[in-house]
């Protein structure tokens, strides 16, 4: 798989528009905002949830959420995938081949602290304690700088307006799946459903987030079965403590050659010297960290 298999694209005019307004100064300027827009997901002719999202991949969103809320179970077959962009708001509908016990998942709920949509369905929490993740897996020091400085490079809806979560699969120094979304589940979700419907194991794959990891982020990284989950942001003391039960390695806050695991250490092969990669650049930094004049 060829890296940036699937990346943002920041061109397509459906995803962000021009606002005119004024700056502190009270100079007139025009600046680019993410588009969000509701998306109905139905289940076999059952709707499950309106979801706010910048609309594209409504396929994979729609198959990933099923998935990670274990309305839809790897075993499922899918017959059919559905979207109606003409319609207010727009739908998406899976179709499978047997009938799916979504009526009980939906009367089980966990609040999690997800943007805009901080629900687990489902009876998630009963299966953690069931996954095993892979304990050959490791993660080189090298590989995680590389993905860093190419993910927070690379062209994205971010770069150009803000506002937004990414997600990215990774396999060692390669980034293959990189998404974008209003709420970091829905990019993460997009990610799950692009797996299950090219048959992507998770065998190998690191999973890099741009948001918090919360116990949401732990939770569905463990649900895909993927033992390494990093982020350029920092732990819920939940996230951390799932991470630790699950044996998933949890690495937060890195930056440039700076990062802070709190689980699974042991995956770390330190292989390269983090003096000789610096810090990162003002460009890469997230924009509310950055000081104003370099924003």
């Amino acid at each position: 798989m060829k890296e940036f298999t699937v990346r943002p694209d920041p061109d397509d005019p459906r995803l962000t528009r021009t606002v005119s307004g004024i700056d502190h100064d009270g100079r007139k300027i025009e600046t680019a905002v993410v588009m969000e827009r509701p998306l109905t997901l139905f289940l076999n002719g059952r709707e499950i949830v309106t979801m706010m999202t910048i609309g594209d991949h409504p396929d994979y969103l729609a198959v990933g959420y099923l998935l990670n809320q274990n309305m839809l179970l790897p075993d499922d077959r899918i017959t059919g995938i559905e979207f109606d962009d003409d319609l207010d708001p727009e739908v998406v509908v899976v179709r499978t081949e047997r009938q799916t016990d979504f009526e009980d998942k939906l009367k089980k709920k966990t609040l999690t602290s997800g943007c805009a949509q901080g629900t687990v369905f489902g009876d998630l929490m009963e299966k953690f304690d069931e996954i095993r993740l892979d304990p050959a897996a490791i993660l080189k020091t090298s590989w995680l700088y590389a993905l860093t400085r190419k993910i927070n490079t690379a062209p994205s809806l971010y770069l150009t307006a803000g506002a937004i979560h990414g997600c990215v699969l990774c396999e060692e120094d390669r980034p293959l799946l990189y998404m974008e979304d209003v709420g970091r589940h829905n990019a993460i979700d997009k990610i799950a459903g692009y797996m299950h419907l090219n048959d992507i194991t998770p065998v190998g794959k690191i999973f890099y987030t741009t948001g918090r990891l919360t116990s949401e982020m732990v939770i569905k990284t463990v649900q895909m079965r993927i033992p390494i989950l990093i982020s350029r942001s920092g732990f819920t003391a939940w996230g951390v403590d799932l991470a630790q039960q699950a044996g998933l390695t949890l690495i937060g806050r890195a930056k440039g050659r700076r990062f802070i695991a709190l689980a699974g250490a042991e995956r770390i092969v330190f292989d390269s010297d983090g003096r000789e990669i610096g810090d990162e650049p003002a460009r890469a930094a997230r924009k509310a960290s950055l000081p104003e004049e370099t924003v």
